[in-house]
């Protein structure tokens, strides 16, 4: 058990953050986060922190704003308990896609999340595939970046699949998508979309050769599952044998459940960055791998100030 390490935990992904605790071998610190009648969060550290080098394991999923009101609470908690350094260990960066202007008048919320870390007393973070790799630059303290790419390669690879073709969904995720095409041995294939509203997409057609293959749509994040189900059915329609997907974030809001069971989906495979166990009791299709294990060997790197780059070698 490593010394003078604590870890933390809201509300967001207890189980995660259990799981964590396990592989590292310390109990979760106790920690309460009360809330008043009218939805006001009041945090409380019931252990001693002084000196402490701690871990603060929180998504910021939906609730979006009440698991960041939590977490910006629990580093402030900590702040004023004269904690040594404090590491908030976010799986899940919530207004990631809001990385820039895209209308005139419309705020960058990923850069004021980034300044609302800091400015509560963040010394470092931990987080794992960001929407846009650029957020890393919208700290002012140091960001160990993650991929869940090994966790979901590693089931792929052990599956029984034949002629293997990777798709990117958009090309934006094209580098992604051909990285993880490189470490299957797999072809790659793009879909061509407009999107006409937040939201809301429309497969044009697809780049490249998906004829007899087994396809696997590779995305960051699934949210309303719009985009991955119509081109799940635009896949099928160029004669694919099977299409499965694969994202490190299943957000899976509004309708996307009944999408993904109404789709040609064989299968959806998701890290455990968001809690899923509700989904999972109602959603056949959906495969849940958990990122406990490399979240555990970050946090150990960290506190030992060794390398985190190595564990992608």
């Amino acid at each position: 058990m490593p010394d003078g390490i604590q870890l933390l935990t809201g509300n967001a992904n207890r189980e995660l953050a259990e799981k964590v605790s396990r592989q590292i071998g310390i109990p979760l610190t106790d920690t309460t986060v009360t809330t008043f009648s009218d939805g006001e969060l009041m945090v409380q550290i019931n252990e001693n922190v002084r000196g402490s080098d701690v871990f603060v394991i929180q998504p910021t999923c939906m609730p979006v704003n009440n698991n960041l009101m939590e977490l910006l609470l629990m580093i402030d908690a900590l702040k004023r308990a004269s904690a040594r350094r404090i590491t908030a260990v976010i799986p899940y960066y919530g207004y990631a896609r809001q990385d820039r202007k895209v209308l005139p008048r419309v705020p960058i919320s990923s850069k004021l999340v980034a300044d609302l870390l800091t400015a509560a007393g963040t010394n470092r973070i931990l987080t794992i595939d960001l929407h846009a790799s650029q957020i890393q630059g919208f700290f002012n303290i140091p960001v160990d970046h993650l991929y869940a790419a090994p966790v979901l390669h590693d089931y792929f690879k052990a599956g029984k699949f034949s002629d293997l073709v990777v798709v990117s969904p958009d090309a934006g995720g094209v580098e992604r998508a051909r990285m993880f095409a490189k470490r299957l041995n797999a072809s790659l294939a793009i879909i061509d979309k407009r999107r006409e509203a937040a939201n809301v997409s429309k497969v044009m057609y697809v780049i490249g050769d998906v004829k007899d293959k087994d396809a696997i749509i590779l995305d960051d994040m699934i949210d309303t599952a719009g985009t991955i189900t119509q081109a799940a059915r635009a896949i099928i329609e160029k004669g694919a044998r099977r299409v499965m997907a694969a994202c490190s974030h299943a957000v899976l809001s509004g309708p996307a459940i009944k999408m993904i069971n109404e789709s040609p989906l064989e299968k959806v495979v998701a890290t455990d960055t968001i809690p899923l166990s509700e989904k999972v009791a109602v959603c056949s299709k959906l495969k849940v791998l958990s990122i406990s294990d490399l979240l555990a060997e970050a946090i150990k790197r960290i506190h030992d100030e060794s390398s985190v780059n190595s564990l992608f070698s």
